[in-house]
């Protein structure tokens, strides 16, 4: 097999740089060298470029090509792990699709649809099985109303950016009196926002993706938080989350939920790897959709990479048949 120029693009425009590195270093330790070239590319507003002992190359982008060396690097593959803009919101894979590249991720439309938390929840309604909370969702030059908003919807409440990761800007306010701040804080994060009701239940994330020709489900993981909720801290600070793989269901319910996932995932049109975040309530044990991720972090203790080392697939070899069903 031909060893393929692999471009590995990290960093990006948003307060998940740092996790998105991490992730780049993950996967460039299992992508195997006999197969692949990797480089690790760092997007950042001023700079795309690969760091060598001598400094930074800068990417030539009218072709996405590297000059490294006295040669001109061209690329076979573009693997993005960039989370949030612009490679979670459909802006690489645009760049990507005009000059032929081929990547891992959703295309253009279902990333940027994807990442408009109230736009995904409006397609999946309507999956057998699947529920979603009662939101509103808010424009930051609307005129909104909190006394309208309270009378509307039932506290708790959950407060995020529309357009957000890894719970930045994410709040839960019990009353009326800490709702002005929420918005405010959320506004910060993004133009949109979402107002969501709580719903009591345990949280749980699974990881999907298209491997040889077929959708797999991977196993679910359990989120067990100390914190009100799973936000940016609960997911990247050690010790404040026990993250349960496989979590303990009964193998009905795992069917159930796998069913539900793959539903989603072919409604949205979804290609490669995706995680789709859930609470299941704590009476019914109905499944209440969260969220989808559509590139989700990739750091040796991340979510997924956990999953797929607990269906027994080597993480060299997910990563490999991501490329080759891609391209």
């Amino acid at each position: 097999m031909k060893i393929k120029n692999i471009a590995l693009l990290a960093g990006g425009f948003s307060g998940e740089y740092e996790v998105s590195v991490n992730s780049a270093k993950n996967i460039a330790a299992n992508l195997t060298r006999d197969n692949y070239n990797v480089y690790t590319i760092l997007i950042e507003k001023d700079s795309w470029h690969y760091e060598t002992t001598e400094g930074k190359v800068e990417i030539n982008k009218n072709d996405f090509t590297l000059p490294l060396h006295g040669e001109v690097i061209k690329f076979d593959f573009a693997f993005i792990t960039v989370h949030g803009t612009p490679g979670e919101d459909g802006k690489l894979q645009g760049y990507l699709d005009i000059l032929g590249i081929p990547y891992n991720t959703c295309d253009a439309t279902t990333s940027a649809i994807t990442m408009n938390k109230a736009y995904t929840k409006a397609i999946v309604q309507g999956i057998h099985g699947l529920h979603t909370a009662r939101s509103i969702q808010l424009h930051q030059h609307d005129v909104h109303d909190t006394a309208t908003i309270a009378a509307n919807l039932k506290f708790p409440l959950f407060i995020k950016p529309n357009n957000g990761g890894s719970s930045v800007g994410m709040s839960k306010v019990q009353n009326v009196a800490g709702l002005q701040d929420a918005i405010d804080r959320a506004f910060k994060e993004d133009t949109q926002i979402l107002i969501e009701e709580f719903i009591k239940g345990r949280e749980y994330s699974v990881g999907l993706a298209r491997l040889n020709g077929k959708v797999t489900v991977l196993p679910v993981t359990e989120i067990i938080s100390s914190k009100e909720f799973f936000d940016y801290e609960a997911k990247y600070t050690p010790g404040v989350t026990n993250e349960v793989t496989p979590a303990d269901l009964p193998f009905e319910k795992v069917e159930e939920i796998a069913e539900i996932v793959t539903q989603v995932y072919l409604r949205l049109n979804c290609r490669g790897m995706v995680r789709v975040d859930f609470i299941l309530l704590d009476d019914t044990k109905q499944f209440y959709f969260i969220e989808i991720n559509t590139t989700p972090g990739q750091s040796a203790n991340s979510l997924v990479p956990q999953q797929v080392r607990a269906a027994g697939i080597k993480l060299s070899d997910f990563y490999s048949e991501l490329i080759e069903a891609a391209m």
